[in-house]
């Protein structure tokens, strides 16, 4: 399946003041067929200038074929010949590709690995060799620590393991327990994205399980939950159910949050009625019936409904939070707005 590789675009998320602008929760691959030397980036695209800088964001999108035209994909896309498949296979699960980005692009994601799951072509991963942010909606997850109470940290969707580097970068102090379906995955981590190198420094911090991410438990109960949890390019059915955000809040700790990829209308799903859109609203009243006045999102990408994160809990001490946090990712504590229950 070539084409699946031809172009990729950036789901929307949150746009923080010192990063890179924003996308969507997944980023997905699509090809345009003005150009197919390009791979291009629809929503990053959008968003060129340098000093109003947002987080990208991935794991949302699927598949997009590209409007623009070729001088656009031109100069927003990665020349095909700046992309190379690592390894290609399909597990239980996904459809696995391990994409490297060549470090002489002129590109955002240049020296960097993608890591794709399914038809679609969403990235589920991304991890650049000399740095620690990825300018993706990952970043907005290494703010979450400095809001929780003292304990682990669950991570529900790991991936090859992008949060859970960036919150150990800059909390080394914290714990992670981490859930993945599929062990493919985690074995592409080891090898592809540093996975290996990390779990080595972090002994002691870092654990990963095999299996149902919403069966996660620990005996002290987690001081954060972050749900990240897609499946043929669109959130699992299961987070639409207040049911399931009920008893993710029966593992939480006292004053424990959840911070939850929701999606949005960049998501585009193997099935065309799990619409993006329709599914993040969905989520966000199910996780509003359990949290009301309790929830709180963060919208990413050039319209309100590209893409969005969610977060629980009492109202943050912005002051505080922005005093714990990196100077690099302060800018995410002033991006949330309180969800009533409405959707506009």
């Amino acid at each position: 399946m070539v084409t699946i590789f031809s172009t990729f675009s950036l789901p929307h998320h949150f746009p923080p003041i010192t990063l890179l602008p924003p996308q969507s929760s997944h980023l997905s691959l699509s090809s345009p067929s003005q150009n197919p030397n390009f791979l291009s980036l629809t929503p990053f695209s959008r968003q060129k200038n340098p000093i109003t800088k947002k987080p990208l964001s991935t794991k949302s999108d699927n598949t997009n074929h590209s409007s623009s035209s070729t001088n656009t994909q031109a100069d927003d896309g990665i020349p095909i010949d700046d992309v190379k498949t690592l390894v290609k296979f399909k597990s239980r699960y996904n459809y696995i590709r391990v994409l490297e980005v060549s470090r002489n692009t002129d590109h955002p994601f240049r020296g960097s690995r993608l890591l794709l799951l399914d038809g679609p072509g969403n990235i589920h991963s991304i991890n650049f060799l000399y740095k620690t942010l990825t300018y993706t909606y990952f970043d907005v997850f290494g703010a979450f620590p400095p809001i929780l109470p003292p304990g682990p940290i669950g991570v529900l969707g790991f991936g090859a393991g992008s949060s859970a580097k960036i919150m150990l970068e800059f909390y080394p102090q914290i714990v992670i327990h981490g859930w993945e379906i599929d062990p493919s995955v985690i074995d592409v981590g080891r090898e592809f994205f540093n996975l290996s190198k990390l779990e080595k420094k972090h002994p002691n911090q870092l654990f990963i399980y095999i299996g149902n991410a919403l069966k996660a438990s620990i005996r002290e109960g987690f001081s954060g939950i972050l749900v990240d949890l897609f499946s043929q390019g669109s959130l699992i059915p299961e987070l639409q159910d207040p049911l399931t955000w009920q008893n993710l809040k029966k593992k939480l700790k006292k004053g424990g949050r959840i911070m939850a990829n929701v999606g949005g209308s960049c998501v585009e799903a193997e099935d065309s009625r799990r619409n993006g859109k329709v599914v993040m609203e969905e989520t966000l009243k199910a996780m509003y019936e359990v949290f009301p006045d309790q929830l709180y999102v963060l919208k990413l990408g050039n319209r309100q409904d590209d893409s969005a994160i969610a977060l629980t809990g009492d109202k943050m001490d912005l002051i505080a939070w922005k005093k714990a946090l990196p100077k690099s990712l302060r800018g995410y504590a002033e991006m949330w707005i309180p969800f009533d229950g409405s959707i506009c």
